[in-house]
C-alpha cells in the first residue's frame, strides 16, 4: 500500500513539474514579441515627409520614424531588388550570396540560415506577402513560411465587381494573417511591390482612387543634378545605360516629370495607407503593445538626378533607404530616436533573430540593430563596401564602391578607366567628382586596395555546392 502511495505522489510530483514547464513555455512564447518586417520597393531615404520632404504625404510612416529609431543613413549593399532581398533574408553581401538576376537559385545552405527558416523552426509563425523576388530550390519556400502569398501586377484589380490596388490586396492578407492564430508569435514579411514602376505599361505609375488628390496642386522640384550637364558630362558608356533608358520613359520632359513624381508619391501614399490599416488591426487584437514593426526600402531610385532613373548605380540616391525600427515594449526615453551611423540591409535578419531572442548564426556578415536601443554604438561600423553584379545586361554596368564617414570611392569593372571619388561630407549631392583631379591620386589607390580587400574576403566566405 506504502508503495502505491508513494508511486502516485511521484506521478503526481511528475505531472506537476510537467504542467508547470509546459506553463512556464506557454508564457516564454507570449512575451517573444511579434514581429513584422515590411519592404517597399523602390522607395528612396528621402520619399518620407519624416525624412524631411514638404510634399509627400506620409503619416503613418512617420509616425513609426517619430515614435521609434528613425536611422538617416540606412543604405542597401546592392541596389537592385532580388539582391537586396537575397541578402536581406541571409544577412549575407551578394559577393558572397551570389544571387541576382540571371544566377541560378539561392543556395539551400544560405537559406537554411536566413531568419524566416530560423524563426519557423524556432516556433514562430511565418508568413510572407507580397513580393518574394527571390529564386529558391523547389520545397524551400514550404519550410521558410506557414504562410506565402506571392503576388504580382497589374496594381489595379478586379474584385468583387471593384477595383482594388494590389497594395490594399496586400493589406487585406496581412490582416487576416494577422488575425488568424494568436496562439504562438508570428513573423510577417510584408514586401509591396509598391512603388515600383509597371515597366511594361506607358502610364508606370497605378494607385486607387482614394489617393487622387494628393498632390494636384503641387510642384515637383527639379534636382540640382538633373541639369542636363552633368549627363553631359558622363563618359559614353554611362550615357548608354539603362538609368538613361528609363529616365525617356517618365522623365524626358517637365510635365511627364511632374506626373510621375506624383505617381511615384502616390503609391507610396498608397503603402502608407495600408500599413495606417495595420496598426489599427494590431490595436483592435490587442496585439499592438508587443508587436516590433521594421520599415525598410528594397533600394533607392534615381528621380532624374543625371539624367537617370531607376537605381544600380553607387550614388546615394541609388542606395539611401528609409529604415524604422519601432519597438513598443521599449521605455519612452528610449524611443524617438534619429541616428547618423551607417546601417545596412544586411543588418536585418540579425536584428529580426536578435527580438526572436534566437541565435544569430557566426556567418552574418551584417549586425543587429536592436543594439540601438540603449546600448554602446560607439564601436559601430564607421564603411561600407557596396556593389551590383548582375549578369548579362550590357546596359547595367557591374560596379563596386567603397564608403565611409568622408569617403565614397566608386569603379566599373568593364571600363576601369573611368573612376569616381566624392567628399560626400562636404558635396552631398556628389557633384564634384575628385578622381578628376591629380592630386587625389594617391587616395584611389589606398580605395581600389579597400575595395579589393573587401571581395577577397566575402568570395572565401561563400557556400559551394
Amino acid at each position: 500500500m506504502k508503495n502505491i502511495i508513494v508511486f502516485f505522489l511521484l506521478a503526481g510530483l511528475v505531472l506537476a513539474c510537467k504542467n508547470k514547464s509546459y506553463q512556464e513555455k506557454e508564457i516564454k512564447e507570449k512575451e517573444r514579441p511579434n514581429i513584422i518586417f515590411i519592404l517597399t520597393d523602390d522607395q528612396r531615404w528621402d520619399a518620407l515627409g519624416y525624412a524631411g520632404n514638404t510634399i509627400i504625404k506620409t503619416p503613418n510612416m512617420d509616425e513609426l520614424a517619430s515614435t521609434g529609431l528613425y536611422f538617416k543613413n540606412a543604405f542597401v549593399t546592392t541596389p537592385i531588388c532580388t539582391a537586396s532581398r537575397a541578402t536581406i533574408f541571409t544577412g549575407l553581401y551578394e559577393r558572397t550570396h551570389d544571387f541576382n538576376f540571371g544566377k541560378p537559385s539561392l543556395n539551400n545552405g544560405y537559406m537554411y540560415k536566413s531568419y524566416p527558416y530560423l524563426l519557423k523552426k524556432s516556433g514562430y509563425r511565418t508568413g510572407m506577402i507580397g513580393k518574394f523576388g527571390v529564386k529558391v530550390n523547389k520545397g524551400i519556400e514550404d519550410s521558410l513560411f506557414d504562410t506565402c502569398i506571392k503576388t504580382r501586377w497589374p496594381y489595379l484589380i478586379e474584385e468583387d465587381g471593384k477595383e482594388v490596388h494590389l497594395a490594399d490586396i496586400h493589406g487585406n492578407h496581412a490582416i487576416d494573417f494577422i488575425k488568424s492564430d494568436n496562439d504562438k508569435p508570428f513573423c510577417l514579411s510584408l514586401s509591396f511591390w509598391s512603388p515600383h514602376a509597371d515597366d511594361s505599361a506607358e502610364e508606370q505609375y497605378f494607385w486607387p482612387k482614394y489617393v487622387d488628390s494628393l498632390y494636384v496642386d503641387d510642384e515637383i522640384p527639379t534636382p540640382l543634378t538633373a541639369d542636363p550637364a552633368f549627363f553631359d558630362a558622363l563618359p559614353e558608356f554611362m550615357k548608354q545605360t539603362m538609368n538613361r533608358k528609363r529616365w525617356y520613359w517618365r522623365y524626358d520632359t517637365p510635365d511627364k516629370y511632374q506626373k510621375m513624381v506624383k505617381g511615384y508619391y502616390r503609391m507610396i501614399s498608397t503603402v502608407d495607407s495600408v500599413i495606417g490599416r495595420i496598426r489599427k488591426t494590431l490595436k483592435e487584437e490587442g496585439l499592438a503593445d508587443n508587436t516590433v514593426i521594421i520599415f525598410m526600402g528594397d533600394n533607392g531610385y534615381y528621380i532624374g538626378e543625371r539624367g537617370f532613373s531607376g537605381k544600380w548605380l553607387m550614388h546615394e540616391q541609388s542606395l539611401r533607404v528609409p529604415l524604422v525600427i519601432y519597438d513598443p515594449r521599449e521605455s519612452e526615453p528610449s524611443k524617438a530616436k534619429t541616428f547618423d551611423e551607417m546601417v545596412l540591409n544586411l543588418d536585418i535578419a540579425p536584428t529580426i533573430l536578435e527580438y526572436a531572442g534566437i541565435d544569430i548564426p557566426k556567418v552574418y556578415q551584417g549586425e543587429s540593430l536592436a543594439t540601438f536601443y540603449n546600448k554602446d554604438i560607439e564601436d559601430w561600423r564607421q564603411s561600407a563596401f557596396f556593389e551590383h553584379q548582375r549578369e548579362g545586361v550590357s546596359l547595367l554596368p557591374k560596379t563596386e564602391c567603397f564608403r565611409d564617414e568622408t569617403w565614397k570611392y566608386i569603379r566599373y569593372e568593364a571600363n576601369p578607366e573611368y573612376v569616381e571619388l566624392y567628399n560626400h561630407k562636404e558635396d552631398f549631392y556628389e557633384t564634384n567628382n575628385l578622381a578628376l583631379d591629380k592630386k587625389y591620386a594617391d587616395k584611389i589607390v589606398s580605395y581600389a586596395h579597400k575595395c579589393d580587400s573587401v571581395i577577397n574576403k566575402l568570395m572565401t566566405q561563400r557556400i559551394i555546392e
